[in-house]
């Protein structure tokens, strides 16, 4: 074991001693032997140029450690940290079980050396680096955990480990940094179908074939959850394994029961280790910024250099490499001098950290037909379910397709069965620019091929020419000439996954891709919000299955390869395990479809937009870089303006970007009210508080708030979009994903061009820069109060249908109806407020966002919340009585069928519980109006071509709907938009209220909108 020294008064720096962990803190364990080797497969290969030394593993793990010690947000921010390591040598478990880990492959050559680096790393972040002979680090982190949350304190286990899940619950979290991904229970139950605490008899029938943990065989993770809901716990189901009805499951059982017993021993963390390094020794203090960089500059990380240097006013120059001059140890100019130290690494910081918690369950799945049952839809998807279960996945019987005879011969086979599930792999993962590599095929189980185009030799200099090809492959094009007929034709029927990336693919090469499945679409009409749709999810919690995957492929270190360079006969079985994966999903889910009453919803509301999406993302929208250009200087003015007036506000040269200085002026120098401070000591100077300040009239919290945004405009937007241009069609392609929330509202992504903001000025005018090309205008048609005109028509509320049936304004009768004002009128500030509650009520506001909102006491806000209910007593009655369908089955429907699952709404948490229902309120409003838009979306494109229009659809924007339409088509445009989008509910829901689109035309998005 060791462990960074703590600080004496000798250390000028800082003197302190351990600080008891108690309620109110936050303990963070990093999992640091797992996370060596996360860091080193998840970043490319990196080698210090002064020595060619691999150290992508350490540049990896000093990230996640500045993003936990400066990047976490204020109030989820460690008190304690430490980074718990494996000690090499045996533990307990190995006497137990001596082939435990027995059979792991040794560390990668180039990640060994930096295993010493990466401890180097973490005391020079002056952290804690603990390991124990005798345990694993997960025994430490279950100890620290345990011993955190006995004080009152909270714990959060930075690993996304599945070992580590057992030891989650209302105190404990996980934290994921590579995919900012926080792991409640909520997760657990999506990962092994129980709660934390009953991971561990799951794990001990599963097995664990990475660690060596034997399990009960043929019985895998969805499995056991299975049984372990019936049965309780393992030892119950042993003991009772008698009574399982499958032969083979309960042989099983009984044969391999001390197996299992033994397993459970293995899986089951210790949190009783006698520790050496107590839980108040983790008390995180300020590191010695000179050390870090002097670290960093040894290790020639630039760019993090520079972000610590930055943070901390020190001038990299001042500091010496680690081991310069023969000492090892940085310089010491500049030691207790002004600047010398710099800024506290632990500071406040304003980034906002929204934990979104996924939905989850099990889905209705049972393990067998059920005896002699009438095959109904439920008994004929359950059989289906459980034959492809019991159905293993042999990789080796794959085909691979060489010749033009063996591709006829397959093609022949398609036509006959009338379906095929098939994949392409690409280069790249941009459709838009990228590669066809190869296709593969599938007909049945194990019945799947590979078709290579593609793949190159690898090694040194090679794969860079035509002729590095590989030999025996058939030629790009020959093969999709011969496969084009059957992709385009409409009679027969292809089955893919992620199906929208592979239409763009294939229309770049030539081929419009036509009557398909997408096995994730079906996943998600049937469980959004409460299972995962992953691929790799899917084939493990539907088959059973664990699938090749990508890293396994490619490879890792210096022989990591790109796919292409991966030889034929390991990508024929990664690619064709794919396509026969996906058939095997497709005859799972197709029946639960109809079963569970969901085919209407995957087939009007998710297939359609498969190609209507693929069209809009090969489109594009065109910008005006110019545009970006002036906007991007003027917002680096703006700020350089700001900042000179919050300086002079301040009355002193500070760095705007550090809280913790903001938060000595504000609340030390100006001692404004209101303040502070977080676990760390320092003032909070989060938007909320800043917020508060300027509401107040304070000027200065303003001027921070000012800066922030037109620095934050500048970095995201008008800097950024002109990186997404694409190269041959100058235009910025963004990509939708559909099966991205619980409410069906599609998401957009590289470039996110849904989140522009439109509520202040500035960043209005980022959408200036979308323009309309040469002879064409932009038109934008937007809902107009769609979520309202919704709440109104599913509440049922007559006085708010009859005033959208009046075209009357809402907000004003609303006003008019809480406080006695006349409409005729109304004085604005009236009318605002009767604004902000009617959207507030939407979105569950509190007295408390009512307040701020308005500027006025949150009594006064409460008050106004209690009349309003007062005045549409229906609005009360909807929301108790979505709230308690939900609670009572797990999800809320859409009116057209849509299934929101919220299964977290009865967690034991309170926050938890009132943000599910909060969230199942609106979702049954929000998920109503995305599938409103949805059907417009698919019914858009054919009412356009019928009045022989050409305006092409480029963007969805939630309720706004953006074209790009010829100049002398506008006027006949705009009337059949508008129809197309007010009449989307019909004929499936007849709405008493109206919908009105608003449609406008312009140059640019910001005018038309």
């Amino acid at each position: 074991m060791s462990k960074a020294p703590a600080k004496t008064s000798a250390d000028p720096a800082t003197a302190l001693s351990p600080q008891a962990a108690g309620k109110g803190d936050h303990v963070f364990l990093v999992d640091g032997s797992s996370y060596i080797f996360r860091a080193y497969h998840a970043l490319p290969p990196l080698n210090r140029k002064s020595d060619g030394l691999q150290v992508n593993a350490v540049l990896g793990f000093c990230n996640m450690l500045w993003k936990l010690m400066r990047d976490m947000p204020a109030d989820n921010r460690p008190t304690h940290l430490a980074i718990i390591f494996d000690k090499s040598e045996i533990t307990f478990r190995n006497k137990l079980y001596p082939e435990y880990k027995a059979h792991r492959p040794p560390a990668p050559d180039d990640l060994i050396p930096q295993f010493a680096l990466i401890r180097d790393a973490v005391r020079a972040f002056d952290l804690p680096c603990i390991e124990q002979g005798g345990f694993e680090a997960d025994d430490l982190i279950a100890t620290y955990v345990r011993q955190a949350c006995e004080r009152g304190a909270s714990a959060t286990i930075v690993s996304s480990d599945k070992d580590l899940m057992q030891l989650v619950t209302d105190c404990v979290v996980m934290y994921d940094t590579m995919k900012d991904r926080r792991l409640g229970i909520a997760e657990v139950i999506e990962k092994f179908g129980v709660p934390p605490e009953k991971v561990v008899e799951v794990q001990a029938l599963a097995g664990d074939s990475v660690d060596n943990v034997p399990g009960v065989p043929g019985i895998g993770i969805k499995t056991a959850a299975q049984l372990i809901t019936e049965y309780g716990d393992l030892e119950s189901l042993l003991n009772r394994a008698s009574e399982i009805k499958q032969p083979k499951r309960r042989e099983s059982l009984i044969e391999h029961a001390e197996k299992a017993r033994i397993s459970r021993q293995l899986v089951l963390l210790d949190d009783k280790v006698a520790l050496d390094v107590p839980l108040d020794d983790l008390a995180v203090h300020e590191p010695d910024a000179r050390k870090l960089i002097a670290f960093l500059k040894r290790m020639e990380f630039t760019t993090l250099t520079r972000r610590v240097a930055e943070y901390a006013h020190i001038d990299v120059a001042d500091v010496q490499a680690e081991g310069e001059g023969g000492s090892g140890k940085p310089a010491a100019k500049g030691r207790g001098e002004a600047g010398g130290q710099g800024g506290d690494l632990f500071g406040d910081t304003e980034q906002a950290s929204v934990a979104k918690k996924k939905a989850n369950g099990t889905g209705a799945h049972a393990t067998g037909p059920g005896g002699k049952d009438v095959l109904t839809p439920m008994a004929f998807a359950k059989a289906r379910a459980e034959a492809a279960r019991n159905t293993p996945v042999k990789r080796d019987g794959y085909k691979t397709i060489r010749s033009h005879a063996d591709l006829d011969t397959w093609i022949a086979r398609i036509l006959d069965t009338g379906h095929v599930a098939f994949e392409a792999k690409a280069s790249s993962i941009d459709p838009m620019q990228a590669d066809i590599i190869g296709i593969a095929l599938a007909l049945g189980p194990n019945d799947a091929a590979y078709i290579p185009f593609a793949h190159r030799q690898s090694g040194d200099g090679a794969g860079l020419f035509a002729a590095d090809l590989e030999p025996d492959q058939l030629k790009t094009a020959d093969a999709l000439e011969a496969l084009k007929p059957l992709l385009e034709t409409t009679g027969l029927l292809k089955i893919g996954f992620n199906i929208k990336f592979t239409a763009v693919l294939l229309a770049q090469h030539g081929v419009t891709l036509r009557n398909h499945d997408d096995v994730q679409l079906m996943s998600y009409a049937l469980d959004a919000g409460r299972n995962a749709h992953g691929l790799d999810a899917l084939a493990d919690s539907w088959l059973g299955h664990a699938m090749l995957t990508h890293g396994e492929i490619i490879g890792s270190g210096k022989g990591k390869l790109t796919y292409e360079q991966v030889k034929i006969e390991r990508a024929t079985e990664y690619a064709a395990e794919d396509a026969d994966v996906l058939l095997r999903l497709w005859t799972v889910l197709k029946p639960r479809l109809a079963a569970e009453q969901m085919n209407t919803v995957y087939e009007t509301l998710e297939r359609p937009l498969i190609s209507v999406l693929a069209r809009m993302e090969r489109r594009g929208i065109s910008i005006d870089r110019q545009v970006l250009s002036k906007l991007s200087a003027d917002f680096a003015q703006t700020a350089a303006r700001i900042e000179s007036e919050i300086k002079e506000i301040a009355g002193e040269d500070l760095n705007i970007g550090s809280p913790k200085q903001l938060g000595d002026v504000l609340f030390g120098k100006m001692g404004l009210p209101g303040g502070s401070k977080t676990k760390t000591g320092a003032w909070s100077t989060s938007a909320q508080v800043l917020d508060e300040l300027a509401e107040q009239g304070h000027e200065f919290p303003r001027k921070i708030l000012d800066w922030r945004q037109v620095s934050k405009l500048r970095s995201t937007y008008t800097d950024a979009l002109p990186n997404y241009v694409h190269p041959q069609t100058h235009r910025v392609h963004t990509t939708y994903a559909l099966a991205a929330t619980t409410t069906g509202r599609l998401s957009s992504n590289e470039p996110n061009l849904q989140n522009i903001p439109v509520r202040t000025e500035d960043g209005r005018k980022i959408r200036r820069a979308f323009v309309a090309s040469e002879g064409h205008k932009l038109v934008s048609a937007d809902y107009s109060q769609i979520e309202l005109r919704l709440l109104a028509e599913i509440a049922d509320i007559p006085v708010l249908k009859q005033a959208f049936q009046d075209g009357l304004d809402i907000h004003a009768m609303t006003a008019s109806e809480m406080f006695g004002v006349p409409v005729k009128d109304m004085p604005a500030e009236i009318r605002r407020r009767a604004k902000a509650i009617n959207f507030g009520i939407i979105y569950g506001i509190s007295a408390f966002g009512l307040a701020n909102q308005l500027g006025i006491p949150r009594e006064e806000a409460g008050a106004y919340i209690k009349k309003y209910f007062e005045r549409f007593p229906g609005i009360r009655a909807y929301m108790d009585a979505t709230r308690d369908f939900c609670r009572e089955h797990g999800y809320v429907t859409t009116l057209f069928g849509r299934k929101c699952h919220y299964p977290e709404i009865k967690a034991s948490n309170p926050s938890v519980r009132a943000f599910n229902e909060r969230a199942a309120i609106n979702a049954r409003l929000q998920g109503t109006a995305a599938d409103i838009i949805r059907r417009a979306m698919a019914r858009m494109e054919d009412a356009l071509a019928e009045k022989k229009l050409s305006a092409k659809m480029l963007l969805q924007v939630h309720d706004e709907l953006i074209f790009e339409v010829p100049d002398n088509e506008v006027a006949a445009t705009l009337p059949v938009v508008q129809h197309v989008m007010q009449d989307a509910p019909f004929p499936a829901v007849l709405l008493s209220v109206p919908l009105q689109v608003d449609a406008r035309a312009a140059e640019n998005w910001e005018e038309a909108h």
